[in-house]
């Protein structure tokens, strides 16, 4: 019987062309009968699709891996997730299933290149002049720029940081505030840390970049929508329910923020009839922050690399295994 390797959720294609799987195809002499999966799959579609698989390769939290499709997945062994972490993946039900969980590294600065780009093509309303000028109109708004505004920053960590660099390149004041942050840290890079009521008061700019759990779902809500200017815009690139999206929704529709440019969303791929479709002064982006060429070939070339390191017995970079 023929060992399966599958690669989830790999919408653009681009799986195969970012890596050389040859060491690993069966058609090749490799070990693996390879099946690329490029649409989203759940419930018992994606079920009966892996079954059989010894192999997965997952594309960070398109697919969600709780205990029960553990359960209901007796031939698997390795998980690949790309990154280094996947909070989307119960690790405890992994290695209870005798399943070792491996990451992969990544290149670039993506998610912090799109903060600026989304916040750019939202305050100079790129989409509306786009749809004017192909519908024969020419210059219809009155753009803002970034420099001299004031950037808030709501987690300085990893991709805090690194927002808050190039904010200051802009010309922006860079303001922060998380629950452990301090005014010495902040400083060591040009940022003022401030309380979190001052956070949503005070930027032009209000960009997210904390981790999804327990502390954080839902952190912004109506209380924090109200507590911010008219004028001010959300950047949410993070994940999508560290945001109440109701409260962002009517933020929108009754004008308390200028508007949101989203990447990240509750339920992904977003409902064709969810209300963030048709809401007021909106950019949205169907989560391509990490989906970038550098990106992608490190995801999948670690991929590759962490199954040869299965097959010779000896895992890297793993994040869970068995006892």
């Amino acid at each position: 019987m023929a060992r399966i390797l599958t690669v989830l959720d790999d919408y653009q294609g681009a799986a195969l062309a970012s890596a050389d799987w040859s060491a690993l195809d069966a058609r090749r002499g490799g070990e693996f009968e390879i099946d690329v999966v490029t649409e989203h799959l759940a419930g018992d579609e994606l079920r009966q699709r892996i079954v059989s698989s010894e192999v997965i390769v997952a594309m960070r939290e398109r697919t969600p891996f709780p205990v029960g499709l553990f359960e209901s997945l007796p031939a698997l062994r390795l998980l690949v997730t790309t990154g280094m972490r996947n909070a989307s993946i119960d690790l405890d039900a992994a290695t209870r299933h005798g399943v070792t969980v491996c990451g992969t590294g990544s290149a670039g600065n993506g998610v912090v290149e799109l903060v600026f780009g989304m916040a750019i093509a939202l305050m100079r309303n790129f989409a509306g002049e786009d749809a004017a000028i192909r519908a024969g109109g020419w210059q219809h708004t009155i753009g803002q720029g970034l420099a001299g505004r004031t950037l808030g920053i709501l987690g300085l960590g990893r991709l805090g940081i690194p927002v808050a660099r190039l904010g200051r390149a802009f010309g922006m004041e860079v303001v922060a505030w998380s629950r452990s942050l301090t005014r010495e840290r902040a400083a060591e890079h040009g940022v003022t840390a401030v309380s979190r009521d001052r956070l949503f008061s005070e930027p032009d700019v209000l960009t997210i970049h904390l981790p999804l759990n327990d502390t954080t779902r839902a952190i912004i809500g109506a209380r924090e929508f109200a507590a911010m200017r008219d004028d001010a815009y959300l950047i949410n690139t993070s994940r999508g329910p560290i945001v109440d999206e109701t409260a962002l929704v009517n933020a929108l529709r009754t004008g308390e923020i200028a508007g949101a440019a989203l990447d990240v969303y509750d339920t992904e791929p977003l409902p064709a009839d969810h209300p963030l479709r048709s809401a007021p002064r909106t950019l949205l982006l169907p989560h391509i922050g990490y989906v970038t060429t550098d990106n992608y070939r490190a995801f999948y070339g670690d991929a590759v690399d962490d199954v040869r390191a299965y097959l010779a017995g000896q895992p890297v970079r793993v994040i869970a295994a068995p006892a």
